[in-house]
């Protein structure tokens, strides 16, 4: 009984210290977007983002292989800066957001990588879900923010195919390529 006791005690003691290794980060929208790149014409890159991303963050400090990362992303915001080819990339020829409105990732597993993370999870687009693996610089910070929340900045790259996810599957690869880079900006902000 006395041993059950000190096992308890020493538990209530220790179960703050162990909670406080892991700490939640949601992404800041008006400071975080996902672009992309992709050649047209295999002459030209064409540039458009997708504005909102909605993040979260759950970062360990003491294992950063234990941390994870969630993130939806509003396909309905694509902007390239040319209206009728955002509508025409909105339709059921590209993204067909009517259907597939948005586009998520789920981390599988955190890794030190070179001078920052490789983060392997599913992307999920246009109703395909396939693995990818983001390089991510970062974090940077944290800096206390104008919400006096503490913030950390990271950028993760990658490179998908638009035909896995079933994109664009009438326009060849002499117009469009089929390697799409993406650039995702993270504010993060802690909660």
């Amino acid at each position: 009984m006395k041993v059950l006791k000190l096992a308890s005690a020493a538990l209530a003691l220790i179960a703050p210290v162990a909670m406080a290794q892991t700490s939640t980060w949601k992404a800041d929208s008006a400071h975080s977007e996902v672009d992309f790149s992709i050649k047209h014409l295999a002459i030209s890159n064409v540039h458009g983002r997708f504005g909102k991303v909605d993040a979260t963050i759950v970062y360990d400090d003491k294992d950063i292989t234990k941390s994870s990362v969630n993130a939806t992303i509003d396909v309905t915001g694509v902007d390239t800066g040319m209206s009728p080819r955002d509508s025409d990339l909105k339709s059921n020829n590209y993204f067909d957001v009517e259907k597939y409105a948005t586009a998520t990732f789920t981390s599988t597993s955190v890794a030190k990588g070179g001078a920052g993370l490789q983060i392997s999870g599913n992307l999920t687009l246009h109703g395909v879900t396939k693995p990818v693996v983001l390089d991510v610089s970062g974090p940077t910070g944290p800096i206390t923010g104008m919400d006096k929340k503490p913030h950390a900045g990271f950028e993760a790259t990658t490179t998908i195919h638009r035909l896995d996810f079933g994109i664009g599957t009438k326009v060849p690869e002499t117009i469009l390529s089929d390697a799409v880079q993406l650039t995702i900006e993270l504010d993060a902000a802690k909660q």
